[in-house]
């Protein structure tokens, strides 16, 4: 008659058959070392987080590539402290969003789209209709793309402020000027 062997390789079922030389090498009888290094994660606190004001011109910068570098602000990827469980992001303030770029013809053949909510209530529009109606809308919903699809998304975009023209009621605030280089539109 043969005898079964448990799938670990012990024998009769009393566990795992233990190695040859695995207390004197330094290692628990299951493979990993005996002490581990108590390195902790630092993991700021919401009363730690320092909010800064940042202002884009969008005149003649391409939104895409705007949207990308504002996402990147507001989740607050460009701290060294970012976490991101939290919303650590600054204000960014964008001026002159009817004054936006959409590179290779998309103004026209790209479409945006939103949803009523009934069977049949989809409506659509061109990105150069809608910069045309609404450019700061435009602008805010490129960025909301880029941002994490739930509760800590929505409060991020609650940071961000668009405006068509080149005023804003946000001076009280001293806001940085940001510059993004590589957003700039070839002429």
């Amino acid at each position: 008659m043969r005898r079964l062997v448990p799938p670990w390789g012990g024998d009769r079922g009393l566990g795992p058959v233990p190695r040859a030389g695995s207390a004197a090498d330094g290692r628990r009888d299951d493979g990993f070392p005996k002490e581990v290094s108590a390195v902790r994660t630092y993991t700021p606190k919401a009363s730690e987080i320092e909010r800064s004001w940042y202002l884009v011109d969008a005149e003649g910068l391409t939104l895409g590539r705007m949207a990308t570098e504002v996402a990147r602000v507001l989740r607050g990827k460009h701290k060294p402290t970012f976490a991101p469980h939290m919303d650590m992001g600054d204000h960014v303030i964008i001026v002159n969003a009817d004054k936006v770029v959409l590179t290779a013809n998309k103004a026209e053949s790209k479409q945006v789209y939103r949803h009523s909510g009934y069977p049949g209530g989809i409506r659509s529009e061109t990105y150069a209709a809608m910069l045309e109606r609404v450019p700061a809308e435009a602008v805010r919903r490129t960025v909301r793309g880029m941002l994490p699809k739930n509760r800590l998304g929505r409060q991020m975009l609650k940071k961000l402020k668009v405006y068509a023209g080149p005023d804003h009621p946000h001076a009280a605030q001293q806001p940085e000027v940001l510059e993004i280089p590589g957003a700039r539109a070839r002429s």
